[in-house]
């Protein structure tokens, strides 16, 4: 990379302070070339501070190491948000590039800071002395989380096995980038057209509108059905043309293998060999067999064993439960005269069909009582039941795409607690999915800095001028990930490194799959589920059908998840990646668990980005069934409170989960909250899996 010119160096605004009221990053003043000059002087500003601490000649204090490495890499910190928020949801050829081209270099640099042998010695020297050093609660678990990065890391490795540890890690740096890259690509690039009404039969009005939304964004007169999730699965669920049916499934569910039309230079299949074979030399040279048992040595869960038996506790009755639901499904075709057997291109379509005849019920007549605005205020209105919270909206600051909204987030009593963006809508320039992010994260070791949060969806747009309708699986989305949104917001720490969402995988999905609960209430539904044309609430009776077909189908949804993060447990427990082929694997692994034919996994490996576009979930997929655990037992305390938005438990919540970040060991906040360890009862209860 070439070194930047004075010039360029003044003209750049990340560099400069950033002048927003609400400390929004320059999105209109910057442009894809001022990335790569700011990383460099980042970089080299970071380590700087880095060496000054570990040649501090002063013998080594919390204060003069711990604490001044939080402190350390604020503006490389800065520029790294802004930079990876925008090349997942408002990227472009230009900023991929800088993305490709930073990724060995943004890794080279992660090795240099915990393979600093100075920085190294005067943490290690503390955490040797941390019982007689008189450190608070959370000092103490920021030098213990600290030199636990330290060491899985390669801190402790000889000089050897570090060089090869560096050149492993730019290498997976690499790869991950170029795994997303190619499934965004392949997302980006598909589209159905939809030509005549018999491509279009069975289709409700809703959807079509957005279908023809889609086709004028990509400047296609008629109907276009993508691979987002929020056009693909209403597309499923309701289109009578089964050809089309099929080719739209085989296209979802091959994305990220080559196989789509034109997409043969994004196959991932020998991406995810080559990231398999470094994850496995890399858990080696830490001295664990597989990869699996180092993820799984820093979780809640703690080991392979504890994984396997709960998601096999659920798998089996999922399993049987699906069996059953195909052979319902089946009979609804024959009902039909269709002599068809059940695809996987078949079951939502089917599905449906029993859940209007069973339940009296269809997202035709559902969606209009859940409007995106309707439902943006209910998740607002129960982040203030519940916390005392304000959303208050700020057209006047602009964020990086005309579709995202910015609201100032404010305590009960007025005081600012931070910045909110929600982004909400699928485009060609933002990867596929639903996600939460960190312009900024809160803490006050270098002074009070609050957080900036965004929220991503990917939800199909309505018709200009009309409102955006969501499906109940959507809304539920929505809840979800504003629960990880106001696990941002509310963090109330002194430490970076102990912000937010910097706590262990299998605890991050708690906050988020605990505020989906809210969505179901009574009380929430009455006050915001209206209808769009007569503002009338959502009626009780049709609230009884949502209610009774809850566990309708959980079967099938169960099913695919579990085999995910089965499928994902297995690769990464291998302890030899030889003549690895990725497709061989996952079909041998399906099979070893009695798959049904009729369902694929939620997502297979080829686009299976939780586990390859980097490694937070390698390994660690069932963290969602762990949290559904906890967050199933965790709402169970407003249930017993006799109120879902009871002011003590409130507080519980927001003191023990939603703000104590890493400050606190889960297993003893999640007691904390509870009053107890958790039940795996009530999540079983909810999917309907208990075993009569």
């Amino acid at each position: 990379m070439n070194a930047p010119t004075d010039a360029k160096l003044l003209a750049n605004p990340l560099l400069e302070p950033w002048p927003s009221p609400l400390g929004l990053p320059p999105f209109a003043e910057t442009t894809p070339e001022h990335f790569a000059p700011a990383f460099t002087v980042a970089l080299k500003m970071h380590r700087v501070e880095l060496d000054s601490i570990a040649t501090n000649t002063t013998e080594p204090t919390f204060e003069n190491t711990l604490a001044a490495f939080d402190k350390s890499g604020r503006l490389l910190t800065r520029i790294e948000q802004m930079f990876y928020n925008l090349t997942a949801s408002e990227t472009s050829p230009a900023l991929q590039a800088v993305e490709r081209e930073m990724a060995a270099t943004m890794a080279a640099h992660t090795n240099a800071i915990y393979m600093h042998a100075g920085l190294f010695k005067r943490v290690d020297t503390l955490f040797n002395q941390r019982t007689s050093l008189g450190l608070t609660a959370e000092q103490n678990r920021l030098l213990e989380r600290v030199h636990l990065d330290f060491v899985r890391a390669g801190a402790r490795l000889d000089a050897n096995a570090q060089a090869r540890y560096g050149k492993i890690t730019e290498k997976l740096a690499e790869l991950t980038t170029q795994f997303a890259q190619n499934v965004l690509a392949d997302e980006a690039a598909y589209r159905l057209v939809l030509h005549d009404e018999h491509d279009l039969a069975g289709l409700p009005d809703s959807l079509r509108a957005s279908a023809r939304q889609a086709a004028k964004e990509r400047g296609i007169d008629g109907f276009v059905i993508t691979i987002s999730r929020s056009l693909i699965v209403p597309f499923l669920t309701f289109a009578d043309n089964r050809q089309l049916r099929e080719r739209a499934y085989r296209a979802w569910t091959g994305r990220g293998e080559g196989i789509n039309e034109g997409a043969a230079k994004f196959d991932n299949t020998p991406v995810i060999a080559e990231i398999m074979a470094l994850r496995l030399e890399q858990a080696n040279l830490h001295g664990f067999a597989s990869y699996t048992d180092y993820a799984l040595s820093d979780t809640m869960a703690g080991n392979h064993t504890a994984v396997f038996d709960l998601l096999m506790k659920v798998w089996l009755p999922a399993r049987e439960k699906a069996v059953r639901e195909c052979e319902i499904l089946q009979a609804m075709a024959l009902s039909r005269n269709e002599q068809i057997d059940i695809a996987p291109w078949d079951w939502r379509y089917y599905a449906e069909k029993v859940r209007q005849v069973r339940f009296d019920i269809d997202d035709t007549l559902v969606k209009p009582y859940f409007s995106l605005d309707r439902m943006v205020e209910a998740i607002f209105d129960c982040a203030n039941r519940l916390f005392g919270l304000q959303f208050v909206f700020r057209p006047d600051s602009k964020a990086y795409h005309p579709d995202v909204k910015v609201y100032e987030v404010r305590n009960a009593d007025g005081s600012p607690l931070g910045v909110f963006l929600h982004d909400n809508f699928s485009r060609s320039t933002k990867r596929g999915g639903a996600w939460m992010s960190n312009f900024r994260s809160q803490s006050r070791v270098d002074g009070e800095v609050t957080p900036i949060v965004v929220n991503n969806n990917n939800f199909a747009k309505g018709v200009e001028g009309q409102p955006t309708l969501l499906s109940f699986d959507d809304a539920r989305t929505l809840f979800h990930e504003f629960g990880h949104g106001l696990h941002g917001l509310l963090s109330n720490v002194h430490y970076g490194r102990l912000s937010g969402t910097n706590v262990l995988r299998d605890f991050v999905e708690l906050p988020s799959q605990l505020f989906e609960h809210w969505l179901s209430e009574p009380e929430v539904l009455k006050r915001h589920a209206r209808h769009i044309e007569t503002g009338e609430a959502i009626p009780d009776a049709l609230m009884a059908r949502l209610k009774a077909s809850h566990q309708f189908n959980q079967g099938f949804e169960t099913v695919e998840y579990t085999s995910s993060a089965l499928v994902d447990l297995a690769l990464h427990a291998q302890t030899s990646m030889a003549a690895l082929d990725i497709t061989k694997f996952e079909a041998q692994q399906l099979a070893s668990i009695g798959m049904p034919k009729q369902i694929l996994m939620r997502h297979r490996l080829p686009h299976f980005g939780h586990l390859f576009s980097g490694d937070s979930y390698a390994s660690q997929y069932y963290v969602y069934l762990w949290a559904e655990v906890l967050d199933a037992d965790g709402f169970d305390a407003f249930n017993e409170a006799g109120d879902p938005f009871d002011v003590a438990t409130a507080q519980r919540l927001r003191k023990f989960i939603y703000s104590s970040g890493n400050t606190i060991e889960p297993t003893e906040a999640y007691r904390a909250f509870r009053g107890r360890a958790p039940s795996v009862t009530p999540m079983l209860k909810k999917r309907g899996l208990l075993v009569a």
